[in-house]
């Protein structure tokens, strides 16, 4: 466009009728100004020089634009760079060598985009994991109850028909060292007329050793042993009775005592809880 303009611009000032004014009209509108650096003299002028003095005139300024500014803009208004961008072309051709790219599912994309959402969903996985983890963790007993879950006791010490009294888990544990007399009571009751039916056989390991929890099964009182109509245990909170066996047999109790889990270690010892 802008070799066009000049063309036209120089074509015009080349025809014979207008020469004559031109130059006329160049040389009393022309300024001479010496060049400080050269020392040589220049001519300026403010009209568009002609074709035969454009050899002399080696140097100038345009007063206006060689490119017509209204002609090449869409709405005249605004300068030709806002035009561009208010309406973009689709004639724009992209270099595809330093813009790639690849449709959705390239076959040689496809081996590394499975490979990342692969590795995505590991880390999430094991994210899920760790918080589950943490919170099953978070429910687990403490460790100073981890402590306390399993006691030894000397046994050696208890007289036959007494009992002893130890703390496992915050609880009252009672052993008792029965009798000849008191096994042969608790095994000749009829286990029709419990109301927690279970043989006596089933709650010791030894005969000559029980080993219950004193807790009743009533309201969770403290029940005393050694006493009540059964010559067992006797919940004075509420009148529980119990037998020689930890058995419910009177009162509001509905179950037996428990029975936690042990062992015998050696003749004297039992391992209250599991190690």
């Amino acid at each position: 466009m802008m070799r066009i303009a000049v063309s036209r611009r120089l074509s015009s000032l080349s025809s014979p009728s207008s020469s004559s004014w031109r130059l006329t009209k160049a040389a009393s509108s022309a300024v001479v100004s010496r060049n400080l650096v050269t020392g040589r003299d220049t001519l300026f002028s403010n009209s568009f020089p002609s074709a035969t003095s454009f050899g002399i005139l080696r140097r100038g300024y345009a007063s206006q634009s060689i490119t017509p500014i209204k002609e090449s803009n869409i709405i005249p208004e605004i300068p030709p760079t806002v035009a561009a961008v208010k309406n973009p072309t689709p004639r724009i051709e992209y270099d595809e060598y330093n813009h790639e790219r690849y449709p959705p599912g390239e076959p040689s994309k496809r081996a590394f985009a499975y490979f990342v959402l692969t590795c995505g969903r590991f880390v999430y996985a094991s994210l899920i994991r760790l918080l589950i983890i943490k919170f099953v963790l978070s429910m687990a007993p403490s460790k100073d109850v981890l402590a306390m879950s399993s006691l030894e006791v000397d046994i050696s010490s208890i007289q036959p028909g007494a009992t002893v009294a130890v703390k496992w888990r915050g609880k009252p544990v009672h052993i008792k060292h029965r009798t000849d007399e008191e096994i042969q009571l608790a095994r000749s009751v009829d286990l029709r007329a419990l109301r927690d039916p279970q043989d006596d056989s089933e709650r010791v390991i030894k005969p000559e050793w029980l080993v219950v929890v004193g807790v009743c099964t009533h309201l969770g009182c403290i029940p005393l042993p050694n006493s009540g109509e059964f010559r067992g245990w006797f919940c004075p909170c509420h009148g529980s009775h119990y037998d020689t066996s930890g058995r419910a047999r009177k009162g509001p109790a509905p179950k037996n005592l428990e029975v936690p889990v042990y062992t015998f270690l050696e003749e004297n010892k039992v391992l209250i809880g599991e190690r």
